[in-house]
């Protein structure tokens, strides 16, 4: 995995988000998974708009 730097304020940000024990690495990696879950959302969610 690329490593990044962080702001502290984004630091203080993950620290608030994790959950019983979850490192930085395993939310980042969480949140990743949601965006791109998303992203794949918005992409087939107009696949059916105008075929009534």
């Amino acid at each position: 995995m690329p490593e990044i730097q962080i702001s502290e304020e984004t630091l203080e940000r993950l620290d608030g988000l994790q959950r019983d024990g979850e490192s930085h690495d395993e939310l980042i990696n969480e949140l990743i998974n949601i965006y791109e879950a998303g992203e794949r959302t918005l992409a087939h969610g107009g696949d059916h708009v105008g075929s009534e």
